[in-house]
């Protein structure tokens, strides 16, 4: 139970520095707590609480001052709620012009996507940081999911090695120099290879044909990492041959990156309208055996265009015997925001759609595989 005393320090903090008169705080841990809470909360009180004319008060700290506090004095959640708050309701994007900054915040996936919003205004070493903060979280993801895809009703069907024989014949030479083209000695014009890769042996016979369509708009930026990611699981599985595909009012076809997520996320551009039609009818071109094709829509179904050209195109690959799945939202918590009239029609139709964590998507399309 707290002792009043503590319970007035509680509130101190809570009203802030406009309740120093009546209610004050002893200790430099808690003086130093509240400095850092007023850095960011008191700019309810103005655009920016800092005094702009010259005085003899204590310096303001820098924001690289006040990351450093808040990590050393709150707890990691609180933190990374502080953090948060920081980028989304107050804009401060100084926290991603700053190397120095940038490398000291928690790599987690709130900052995965804040470095995604933002990552079109990064340059140089700023943006070179960005794309490792990107690489780690990531690879945090993969392993995550790639154990829920193992437990999963898919991971079950796969009954091949996960290793790969290194040897001269299974080299991938052309994955190879393109994974390693970032580490070219322009001085001894040479390539330096980090990592070499290898074919894996098992034959890809008649594989399923899995074309992820994934809708980059800004609401859907949570669902985009986890679909980069989990194209990039299903790229290694022998019996899926995956295409993944982003779009916007453009389409980009990132098949070519798909077993690269970091690749896969650097190359989305946020925001702009949607075409889910448009997108639909290109992944349509990429129906080959279309009972043994899956086209999985990922978004929130609100399309920019005429609604009978996306009707018109999901009747299209329905009727062709290919399956359309269609998720209004793709992660870890699967809390759908969509256009129900739309999710309705393409429903009626014989679509499934639904949200999904990851796992789930793998069982259902285990399930579709069996029948």
């Amino acid at each position: 139970m707290l002792t009043d005393g503590a319970a007035l320090n509680r509130w101190r903090l809570v009203l802030g520095k406009n309740a120093q008169q009546q209610i004050s705080l002893t200790g430099s841990r808690l003086l130093r707590i509240d400095d850092a809470l007023d850095f960011l909360y008191g700019r309810e009180r103005g655009e920016d609480v800092r005094d702009p004319q010259g005085g003899l008060g204590e310096s303001q700290p820098t924001v690289a001052h006040w990351l450093s506090e808040v990590r050393t004095l709150f707890p990691q959640e609180t933190a990374e709620i502080l953090q948060r708050h920081a980028l989304d309701r107050y804009q401060l994007t100084e926290l991603l012009s700053d190397r120095e900054v940038l490398e000291r915040m928690e790599p987690n996936q709130a900052l995965l996507e804040t470095v995604l919003s933002l990552k079109h205004m990064m340059k140089g070493p700023v943006l070179d940081t960005a794309r490792r903060i990107v690489q780690k979280v990531a690879a945090r993801l993969t392993e995550k999911m790639q154990n829920d895809i193992r437990r999963s009703a898919l991971g079950k069907l796969d009954r091949s090695s996960r290793s790969t024989v290194r040897s001269l014949r299974n080299l991938d030479v052309q994955r190879t120099i393109r994974k390693n083209l970032a580490h070219y000695d322009t001085q001894a014009q040479r390539l330096v290879l980090e990592q070499i890769y290898f074919n894996g042996r098992i034959k890809r016979y008649n594989p399923w044909r899995v074309v992820l369509a994934v809708d980059e708009s800004g609401s859907m930026l949570s669902s985009v990492i986890h679909s980069a990611v989990m194209a990039g699981i299903f790229a290694k599985l022998p019996m899926l041959d995956t295409r993944l595909v982003i779009f916007d009012t453009s389409v980009v076809d990132l098949s070519g990156y798909v077993d690269d997520p970091v690749e896969t996320l650097m190359s989305i551009q946020l925001g702009g309208g949607t075409d889910i039609a448009k997108a639909l009818a290109y992944c349509e071109g990429l129906i080959f055996s279309p009972h043994r094709t899956m086209v999985v829509l990922v978004s929130d179904l609100c399309e920019g265009g005429p609604r009978k050209n996306l009707y018109g195109v999901c009747h299209d690959i329905i009727e062709s015997g290919a399956k359309l799945i269609a998720l209004t939202a793709l992660d870890e918590n699967a809390a759908p925001a969509y256009d129900r009239s739309v999710a309705e029609a393409l429903a009626g139709m014989g679509a499934y759609v639904g949200a999904m964590t990851p796992a789930k998507l793998a069982d259902f399309m285990a399930n579709v595989m069996r029948d």
